[in-house]
């Protein structure tokens, strides 16, 4: 591998690492998987991306593909049904979010997804849906019903 692309696989490390591993934790609960996605999803980067048009298009690409590689991980016969929840906190600075993760972390994948996406790293419902390849509609369906899911969540631990 030249030194040039060496630099520029470091410089993608740094601009979409943190994004990915975040995704991951959230959809996934443990570092262990997440860990394990991110370099699954940078190998993929590395040597099986497509010509990507520009930097939006290639980090969408790099999304569709950790949210993916979650899912394989949590349909695989081994994962344990229960997901393990460890401190999230660490990787989230401010303590309000890393509560709302634990409870984001709780959703079915297709509403974690679009909740994370959207508040977490400031997609729009449009490029939700282009990301995830799904219609509008669907994307401002899965918002409306994490929401209520997490609402319901909240309101449990506020009480609790």
């Amino acid at each position: 591998m030249s030194q040039l692309a060496l630099s520029n696989f470091s410089h993608k490390y740094t601009l979409y690492g943190h994004m990915v591993f975040r995704i991951a934790m959230v959809n996934l609960g443990n570092k262990e998987d997440a860990e394990e996605t991110m370099q699954e999803a940078f190998y993929k980067l590395l040597y099986k991306s497509p010509q990507f048009k520009d930097e939006e298009h290639e980090k969408a690409w790099l999304i569709k593909v950790t949210v993916n590689l979650c899912r394989d991980i949590l349909r695989s016969v081994w994962r344990k049904r229960v997901v393990k929840l460890e401190d999230i906190e660490t990787y989230y600075g401010d303590p309000y979010d890393s509560n709302v993760l634990k409870d984001i972390v709780q959703l079915p994948i297709k509403y974690k997804t679009v909740i994370y996406l959207f508040y977490f790293e400031d997609y729009s419902i449009k490029q939700i849906s282009d990301i995830l390849k799904i219609k509008e509609s669907a994307t401002k369906m899965r918002l409306q019903r994490g929401r209520q899911l997490l609402k319901i969540e909240l309101e449990g631990n506020e009480h609790g």
